[in-house]
């Protein structure tokens, strides 16, 4: 036995946040601590390198619980969510069929998108027919604006020949005016759409556990807007609609209560947790300084119980997540399959109401049965094998995603002060404020692709080679620019993707009569050289290039030798700095008129290269995007 305890705090004395900023600086050998180490995150804020317990001392999100308001862990008391799959209805018969299969196979939450010119009762009843709206599943519907009304109606009274009790019906109707400004370019009046919200909303008062209308600030996400511009927009959109709906007289409780909110998920994992965090936080103040008296009925005492001269039910943000269009590829779409994995696992662990997660072939085709179970299960392992739905706000208490919350939530209300200072949402849309701002994000997004500072892999790094589309391309989203003005001068926004401009790269290389090689001349130092060939592989292969790798080579005119043999295109000389000097002058003396020399690199010799000419160099500090693009006008491609 031990003759003295284990005394951790005697032992391990404790060391401050300076004692360890110290030693990582001292580790680092001179290299500059802030320019190493923090993150300038697209929000405009900074994340440091690591935080501790003192990070939390001025927050207070730490101390809240799930269920509670302001409901930033939640407005559950775990973490359960409803597994979504969205349907579009072409014919009432056939989407049915489809919708009951898959209630069988772990989905509890339908979105479907109707035609409006079929709508009738005869068409809801059949598609509705033997769904049993009542047993724990949520129907969603997608409809024109102009016939969310007539819509509503159609679906109450199929409610009601069916008898089911209207109180514990779940669901929503996606009435979002603003949604079709932003998407079409429809100039819409500021009445027309206040009358519909409070239409459509009162004749669904019938159904208190139904949302009228939603906010869909998937599109900004979409469109490449950054986390906190999703936010922000979408916190001054619902407020726009709570506005609207008061001032047409429905009760503020019930006018907060109709509105449902729909995010997307990008692939920034702990940003995306702590965006819906900071949502219900945000939204909750926001719908407490209206002051809403409860109208839940006489079996509810939340204000006696909870202290608040307020209904805190009304204020818990009702939250649908899908994820991202955005960061979807053509090229390597199995990896597709692991971007909606991790930015399920955000919107599970940010303790959203419900999810879709898009099949991961959806960028370039209709999915497929096999793509939509491989999406549904994505939810169901979460649920069934990881417990993911077993806990409320995991990430509550974490010193990095409590100051990550903090700090977007600061963001995003910062956006959402400035929009109500010019006016509100819908004034700011109808001006192309929100528009330009998140053009210019998406721009940006799209710039940080091209130069490798984000990673989509498969596409801008570590691409398949031998990859060809072969004919799998159904249907293709090549928008390159984000923004249109249509004949009502409301500029738009266009779901993109950001890999858009790599696919066309390559598929430009697919179209072409002749597919370029590139010949990896391997000479010299060995790590160097194995090293550099294998980064430019990837370099060309993002082009779709033939890749030509060797093991190496003992002199110089043996790799050109070889080259020409090979028909190469391109000669990438992959060696070290030291010997480019010799070599690399050697090599292009040896090239004949069609061959293009490359020298993987930045040596210190590289003024007295130019000066021979020799002026094409790859190397990480290289724009990839743009030097493919060179490299394909050269090949006239």
């Amino acid at each position: 036995m031990a003759e003295k305890e284990l005394n951790l705090l005697a032992d391990f004395p404790a060391v401050t946040t300076e004692q360890w900023k110290n030693q990582i600086i001292k580790d680092l050998k001179g290299a500059d601590y802030d320019r190493k180490l923090v993150w300038k995150t697209d929000e405009g804020f900074n994340v440091q390198p690591f935080y501790r317990a003192e990070n939390l001392d001025k927050l207070k999100t730490d101390k809240l619980s799930p269920g509670e308001f302001p409901y930033v862990q939640g407005t559950k008391t775990d973490d359960n969510w409803l597994v979504r799959q969205n349907l579009q209805v072409d014919d009432a018969r056939e989407a049915n069929a489809k919708a009951l299969d898959i209630l069988n196979k772990g989905v509890n939450s339908l979105g479907f998108t109707l035609k409006s010119e079929k709508l009738s009762p005869e068409y809801v009843a059949t598609l509705l027919k033997d769904i049993q709206a009542d047993k724990a599943v949520e129907l969603n519907f997608r409809v024109c604006v102009k016939h969310a009304a007539e819509f509503a109606k159609i679906l109450i009274d199929y409610f009601r020949s069916k008898n089911y009790d209207l109180t514990i019906l779940r669901g929503s109707i996606n009435l979002d005016p603003i949604n079709r400004m932003l998407l079409k370019g429809k100039q819409l009046h500021a009445e027309f759409i206040s009358e519909t919200l409070t239409e459509t909303a009162n004749i669904l008062a019938e159904l208190p556990q139904y949302q009228a209308v939603t906010v869909n600030a998937l599109t900004l996400s979409n469109a490449g807007a950054t986390v906190a511009q999703e936010l922000g927009y979408a916190l001054a959109w619902g407020n726009q609609y709570l506005n609207m709906l008061i001032d047409k007289g429905v009760q503020t409780a019930n006018a907060a209560k109709t509105i449902r909110f729909t995010f997307g998920v990008s692939s920034n994992y702990f940003m995306e947790i702590a965006k819906f965090r900071a949502a219900r936080w945000l939204w909750a103040q926001i719908v407490a300084a209206y002051k809403p008296q409860c109208t839940c009925g006489n079996d509810c005492n939340c204000m006696v119980d909870s202290g608040l001269d307020f209904c805190p039910c009304c204020c818990a943000m009702h939250i649908h997540a899908e994820t991202s269009y955005f960061n979807l590829t053509v090229f390597d779409a199995n990896v597709n399959m692991l971007r909606t994995q991790t930015e399920a696992m955000s919107a599970a662990l940010g303790s959203v109401n419900s999810l879709t997660v898009l099949p991961y072939d959806c960028a370039y085709k209709q999915s497929d049965d096999f793509s939509e179970r491989i999406a549904r299960n994505q939810q169901l392992l979460l649920k069934e094998e990881s417990h993911f739905d077993k806990v409320a706000d995991p990430a509550a208490g974490s010193y990095y995603i409590e100051s990550l919350t903090n700090e977007l939530a600061h963001q995003a209300w910062e956006l959402f002060l400035a929009t109500e200072e010019h006016g509100g949402f819908f004034k700011t849309v109808e001006s192309g404020r929100v528009q330009a701002a998140v053009n210019e994000s998406a721009t940006a997004r799209r710039k940080s692709v091209s130069s490798r500072k984000e990673i989509l892999l498969g596409t801008n790094q570590y691409p398949n080679f031998t990859e060809n589309t072969n004919g799998k391309i159904e249907h293709y989203n090549d928008t390159a620019e984000h923004s249109c003005t249509c004949d009502d001068g409301i500029p738009t926004l266009k779901p993109t993707r950001q890999a858009v401009d790599f696919e066309q790269l390559r598929l430009s290389t697919e179209k072409a009569k002749h597919t370029p090689k590139v010949f990896m001349l391997t000479i010299g130092n060995l790590a160097m050289r194995l090293a550099r060939a294998q980064f430019s592989s990837n370099f060309f292969g993002c082009a779709g290039y033939e890749i030509i790798d060797n093991i190496g080579f003992d002199t110089v005119a043996d790799g050109i030798k070889a080259a020409t043999q090979q028909n190469a295109d391109i000669i990438v000389l992959c060696s070290s700095d030291e010997e480019y000097a010799d070599i690399a002058p050697e090599a292009f003396k040896l090239l004949t008129e069609k061959q293009i020399l490359v020298i993987a690199g930045a040596p210190a010799c590289t003024e007295d290269l130019k000066k021979i000419g020799i002026n094409r160099f790859i190397n990480v500090k290289s724009n990839v995007l743009e030097t493919l693009k060179g490299f394909n006008a050269m090949l006239g491609i």
